[in-house]
């Protein structure tokens, strides 16, 4: 649940002030230059539109001198379904509290990712698939996202075609290694690709063969 208010909000950062003035009115150009966000207001004032899903709740028990302590850890995926997508967890007593700190972690770790028309046997020009093979890795999960032509759907675990999907990517084949029945390693392994998707470095006309918008 989403309880921003613009008037509400009083920025603590430069950045902060700049989005509420209007002086910054996408979140990409945060991104191009590099500035790290520090508050939740700004990708909420950039993001009005980021849908959350949780991917797991799990009870986490550690001994100390005092006794047992008991925290629930949860996975939270946040993204609009058109490019943008966050993974984050949370600890915490409590469920609710536990999915709000997710949450918010979620949307510090926002990230913008490319998409494209990467396959050959696809000529539809859209943004519908990964440009070109990926692989993300988290602990001992691997995770390779290779495109796919329009049609065929995500094909890979739920944990993944929920990041997918969050990210605005409709279509992908995926090869994975590793324990991938664990949600925490599986999910940042599909993140961990969507990631480095953004940092290959490519001309402008290479991209656009890939179906990669490019402005």
């Amino acid at each position: 649940m989403n309880d921003y208010n613009a008037e509400e909000w009083e920025p603590k950062t430069n950045l902060g002030r700049m989005v509420k003035d209007g002086q910054i009115t996408s979140i990409d150009e945060i991104f191009d230059r590099g500035l790290p966000i520090m508050e939740l207001e700004i990708v909420d004032s950039l993001l009005p539109d980021l849908e959350e899903e949780v991917m797991d709740v799990n009870l986490v028990q550690r001994m100390h001198k005092s006794g047992r302590k008991v925290n629930f850890r949860v996975i939270v995926a946040v993204g609009n379904k058109n490019g943008y997508v966050g993974l984050g967890q949370g600890k915490a007593k409590e469920v609710g509290p536990a999915i709000r700190k997710a949450v918010d972690n979620a949307k510090y770790n926002i990230i913008k990712v490319r998409r494209g028309c990467g396959d050959w046997g696809c000529v539809c020009g859209r943004e519908h698939t990964v440009p070109f093979k990926v692989e993300g890795k988290k602990g001992s999960v691997r995770v390779t996202l290779i495109p796919a032509p329009g049609g065929v759907g995500l094909a890979i675990g739920n944990v993944g075609k929920t990041i997918l999907g969050l990210a605005g990517i409709d279509d992908v084949w995926s090869q994975t290694r590793g324990q991938t029945q664990t949600t925490i390693n599986f999910a940042g392994a599909v993140f961990d690709a969507l990631k480095k998707l953004s940092m290959v470095k490519a001309p402008t006309k290479d991209l656009k063969k890939l179906g990669v918008c490019v402005e």
